[in-house]
């Protein structure tokens, strides 16, 4: 009989090492095949050399990226179709922007178009009236994505010209992210489903094994009216974002745009690839890709990121941007948390003699990134570039601009979240005029820098919880 156990105990033992030693092995064979990043790498696979059974658990949930295979799947299939462009749409730059130019075509897959037009907005103040006459003028159809869409007395507002254009005959589709617009409870989904308007959350299950979905979020915010204008930039759907229902101090500053022309052609497939991949409805014909017209003289490109094929498109722009600024850099966002690489060509960009302005709120609605944030600019600082803290009331807003000429707005953050895990979408716009309008705009806030000394000063705890913090800044 205590053979019999002891042969028992030993094979169990012996399936149970071979199995810890399969999963091992064959996590650390898919590492050393798929992670392109070194430090991601050799963490996973330490993680399983130390605890084989857990590490492998953890890296089939939360390692693999279900997201970008899925994706490839989609563009492989019948979503691969692009509506080209006809060649008197395209515009190409000469001089020293040839090369950020080209470079954004490889990168995007997308041409830089000319006969656009754009207008910049303030806040929802200035943005929600105007989208509102959109929705109210659209006659074909209307597509909506938000990461927040609120069901308070502003969302209510949205919902009922939605509803009014739907009744209409307008075809209406809204996308809204499974978490940022409640994960548990969405007032708004609930509402627009009440009414027959199709209204689905991007990546939301409560299955458990969908669970690594959560970290991946969409963060895009369009609203595009019969596929030839379009709203795009950072501003959600809430009325936080109202100085009339807020106090000044509570309120979010923002910045949003609108925009006309082939541009829009773009827009609606960003939001097409997205629908389909929540949905897997096809959006074709004219009401949705109707004829495209010239609508001004600005040239455009959108450019999206994400954790699908679109990974790290949007930062390798940002840093050919930087490599090709000449006079200034200018830089407005409400999260500054980049990595190392970016950190550096900005450095250098103002070692080398550009003029390098970085706007950040003093306090965000995230006081952990802040302090993340605030450890991470000693390097920025020691290179020469001028950092301003914005007071209160928060701002939103996602802004760039480089020698008075190249713009990118959009919904993406300067942090790892927005650049590898978000879903984002931004514009590319070769402009003086809105540069100007930009610069104007940021200079407005620069009035006290926060300098070397001040960083310095901090009490020896706070540089502790400042640094500990950082250490964190790419899960956050």
């Amino acid at each position: 009989m205590s053979i019999t156990i002891l042969q028992s105990v030993w094979w169990s033992l012996f399936f149970l090492t071979l199995l810890r030693f399969c999963a091992v092995v064959g996590v650390t064979v898919h590492v050393l095949l798929t992670r392109l990043n070194s430090s991601a790498a050799v963490g996973w696979i330490g993680i399983c050399w130390f605890s084989p059974l857990l590490g492998a658990c953890l890296y089939c949930l939360f390692g693999i990226n279900r997201v970008r295979r899925r994706a490839i799947r989609l563009m492989s299939g019948e979503h691969a179709e692009r509506h080209p462009f006809p060649e008197y749409f395209t515009h190409k730059v000469e001089g020293r922007w040839e090369g950020l130019e080209n470079m954004g075509e490889k990168i995007t897959g997308r041409q830089l178009l000319k006969g656009n037009s754009t207008r910049l907005y303030y806040g929802g103040s200035e943005t929600y009236p105007q989208m509102l006459q959109g929705i109210a003028r659209a006659e074909k159809s209307v597509l909506m994505a938000s990461y927040i869409f609120r069901g308070d007395e502003e969302g209510e507002l949205f919902v009922s010209a939605l509803v009014a254009a739907h009744k209409a005959g307008v075809k209406v589709r809204i996308l809204i992210d499974g978490v940022g617009s409640g994960y548990f409870n969405s007032r708004i989904r609930k509402s627009l489903k009440k009414h027959g308007i199709p209204c689905e959350r991007f990546l939301h299950s409560f299955l458990l094994w969908k669970t690594p979905f959560v970290n991946l979020r969409n963060h895009r915010k369009l609203l595009i009216i019969d596929g030839k204008e379009a709203f795009v930039g950072g501003i959600n759907i809430g009325s936080e974002n109202l100085e009339s229902f807020y106090s000044k101090k509570k309120c979010v500053a923002d910045t949003h745009f609108h925009v006309q022309g082939p541009i829009a052609r773009q827009l609606v497939e960003v939001f097409e690839r997205d629908w389909a991949f929540t949905t897997k409805e096809h959006l074709r014909g004219l009401d949705f890709y109707p004829e495209i017209d010239f609508k001004g003289d600005v040239p455009m490109r959108v450019i999206t990121s994400g954790p699908d094929t679109d990974l790290e498109k949007l930062e390798y722009i940002l840093l050919q941007a930087i490599s090709s600024a000449h006079k200034k850099i200018m830089i407005m966002t409400p999260y500054f948390l980049p990595d190392s690489r970016l950190i550096t060509a900005l450095g250098l960009a103002s070692l080398r003699g550009t003029k390098v302005d970085i706007f950040f709120p003093e306090k965000s609605n995230h006081r952990f990134l802040d302090f993340a944030r605030d450890s991470g600019i000693f390097p920025l600082l020691q290179a020469g570039c001028r950092v301003w803290r914005v007071p209160a009331p928060f701002n939103h807003s996602k802004l760039m601009v480089v020698d008075s000429l190249w713009n990118c707005i959009g919904s993406a953050n300067w942090d790892s979240r927005s650049l590898r895990l978000n879903f984002e979408v931004n514009l590319e716009i070769y402009s003086g005029e809105l540069a100007v309008d930009l610069e104007n705009y940021m200079y407005h806030f620069a009035v006290q820098p926060f300098t070397l000394e001040d960083l310095k000063k901090r009490p020896i705890l706070l540089q502790l919880r400042d640094s500990a913090c950082r250490l964190l800044s790419p899960y956050l």
